[in-house]
């Protein structure tokens, strides 16, 4: 007889080890699976973990951001304060253009500031680990790693997984990788990355960012120098997520088999990422220590989709008006039972992810509401008005 979980999480990077993170408060029936061998391996390894303000004019994404954030930086603080460093953030203007945009935007700062040397000085920057936070947030759930979900099936009040796995309740945190998400309405897109970690005999004091991003740096003890990560490189490349959502370390980095994420492409990132780099803070005596690839996974919107998955098939059929453009509240919109997602949380996933966790693991249990904007509901509405 298979084993029965009350909750079932697919997708073990930031997004799923925060979803049972906040789980694993109100129950231990809690299954985490993942197709990588270890959490937080695939996009979420690849990340910068950078957590920074995001800069503009208001509007209910920079809200978000904003809400996400704070709360973000004060959980890791209190429950992971070895795995996050809250030194601050430089942010320098890339060239004069973008030094008056961002003079605009002062007026609508949400958050502190000073100016320091050729940027702006945030004292709520930060960066964390992004692995080990993942290992953290997850270490009191039962994992099952290395495990590829083919299968998901609706069987009675179960959800099967490869017909033998059953959950009562299911979230899916699979990022790019969506083959489960049944629905046309749901649409990812893609953002490759590449981050790579240094040695270097220069000490980072804070983290700061530009065309791309660097840490503070952590000394390492026996090789005698400082690491600093560095990252990363953004392409939208017309391929399989199976091939390239992997974790490279620089050691096996001649094993790479993928045809679309190359030898060469890893090779010119990390050239581009270490000039940027010294175009920010001139590193010395370098060596690459590692490097990581992974997909950001980013709505066409770029709000992240949160809540109950929309059933498009018995919703047309129940309001065939739809296809005429009608609008209907987002209350009668049939969802799948007991089947729940959260994604698109792009490149700033360990600034969102928490937050988010939090908000659905709360609605779950508790009914609090999730707000529209994040919902999965506006896009299952543009795509029937579009597509019917």
């Amino acid at each position: 007889m298979s084993k029965e979980y009350d909750f079932i999480i697919i997708g073990a990077g930031i997004a799923g080890c925060s979803v049972a993170h906040f789980l694993s408060k109100y129950s231990d029936s809690i299954l985490l699976v993942d197709k990588n061998p270890e959490v937080g391996f695939g996009a979420s390894g690849a990340a910068g973990a950078f957590l920074s303000p995001l800069l503009g004019k208001p509007n209910k994404f920079k809200d978000l951001v904003t809400n996400a954030l704070k709360f973000s930086v004060s959980f890791y603080k209190e429950n992971f304060p070895n795995e996050i460093n809250n030194c601050g953030v430089v942010r320098i203007p890339k060239n004069e253009e973008d030094r008056e945009k961002f003079e605009s935007y002062i007026p609508y700062m949400d958050f502190p500031f000073k100016e320091e040397g050729d940027g702006y000085f945030f004292e709520i920057g930060s960066h964390v680990n992004s692995q080990k936070i993942c290992e953290q947030l997850a270490k009191d759930v039962e994992k099952l790693l290395d495990f590829e979900v083919y299968r998901l099936k609706k069987d009675e009040d179960f959800w099967l997984l490869n017909g033998n796995i059953k959950g009562k309740n299911v979230i899916l945190t699979t990022g790019a990788d969506i083959e489960l998400i049944e629905e046309e309405y749901f649409n990812i897109r893609a953002v490759w990355g590449q981050k790579i970690d240094v040695f270097t005999s220069t000490e980072v004091l804070k983290n700061y960012h530009k065309a791309c991003s660097i840490s503070f740096s952590k000394y390492d003890e026996e090789k005698k120098k400082n690491i600093v990560s560095i990252g990363a490189t953004h392409h939208r490349l017309e391929c399989s997520v199976k091939d390239c959502n992997l974790c490279i370390k620089g050691v096996n980095i001649n094993k790479l088999t993928s045809h679309n994420y190359s030898l060469e492409r890893c090779e010119n990132d990390t050239k581009e990422l270490l000039d940027k780099a010294n175009d920010i803070l001139k590193l010395e005596d370098v060596e690459v220590r590692s490097l990581k690839v992974g997909a950001r996974a980013s709505s066409v919107d770029y709000f992240p989709m949160v809540g109950k998955i929309i059933d498009s098939e018995r919703t047309i059929e129940k309001y065939p008006h739809l296809k005429n453009g009608s609008h209907i509240k987002n209350n009668m919109l049939i969802t799948k039972d007991n089947l729940y997602v959260i994604n698109g949380v792009g490149g700033r996933g360990f600034v969102l992810s928490p937050y988010l966790a939090n908000l659905l693991v709360e609605n779950i249990l508790n009914q609090k509401d999730i707000q529209e904007e994040i919902l999965t509901h506006r896009l299952f509405k543009r795509w029937v008005k579009r597509n019917h």
